[in-house]
C-alpha cells in the first residue's frame, strides 16, 4: 500500500508536470519567451520536423522562426500520460494546433509531444522534447 506522503508527492508532481505542458502551449501561443526558463532547463534539446535546438536560445529561435509568421496560434494538448521515476519523468501528449495565417486562411496540425523532465531546485523542468508530426493541412478557408 502506498503511504499518504508518497501519494501526495506523486499527485503534486503530476499536477506540476501537467501545468508545465499547459504552460508550454501558452508560451508558444502568447509569445511568453521571457518565461522559457520556467519551462525548460538551460540544456534542453528539442527535435521537430522544423529542426533541432540545443539550449534555450536555440529553442526560442526555432519556435519564432515559424510561429512568428502566423497572426495567431492556438495549441491544445490532451491525453497526457505521465510516468515518474524519482527525479525524472516523461510526459506524452497529443497536440492539435490551429495556425491563423491571415484574415481568410488557417491551417491545422496534429502531433505527438514526448517530453522528458527532471526535478530541479526550482521545480520540474523539461530537458527534452521530441515532436512527431501526425498531420498538417494546407491553408483552409476560415469560417470565422
Amino acid at each position: 500500500m502506498i503511504g499518504t506522503e508518497t501519494l501526495l508527492r506523486e499527485l503534486a508532481d503530476r499536477a506540476e508536470l501537467s501545468d508545465l505542458v499547459a504552460r508550454h502551449s501558452l508560451w508558444i501561443d502568447e509569445g511568453r519567451y521571457d518565461e522559457t526558463d520556467r519551462l525548460f532547463t538551460q540544456d534542453v534539446v528539442v527535435t521537430s520536423l522544423r529542426g533541432e535546438a540545443h539550449g534555450i536560445e536555440q529553442l526560442v529561435d526555432l519556435v519564432r522562426a515559424r510561429h512568428d509568421d502566423y497572426v495567431r496560434t492556438l495549441h491544445n494538448k490532451a491525453n497526457l500520460v505521465i510516468e515518474i521515476d524519482g527525479a525524472t519523468a516523461t510526459v506524452r501528449a497529443h497536440d492539435i494546433a490551429v495556425f491563423v495565417i491571415d484574415d481568410t486562411t488557417e491551417a491545422v496540425a496534429a502531433g505527438i509531444h514526448r517530453y522528458r523532465a527532471r526535478r530541479t531546485d526550482a521545480g520540474w523542468r523539461f530537458d527534452r522534447l521530441d515532436i512527431t508530426p501526425v498531420a498538417l493541412t494546407t491553408a483552409l478557408e476560415r469560417a470565422l
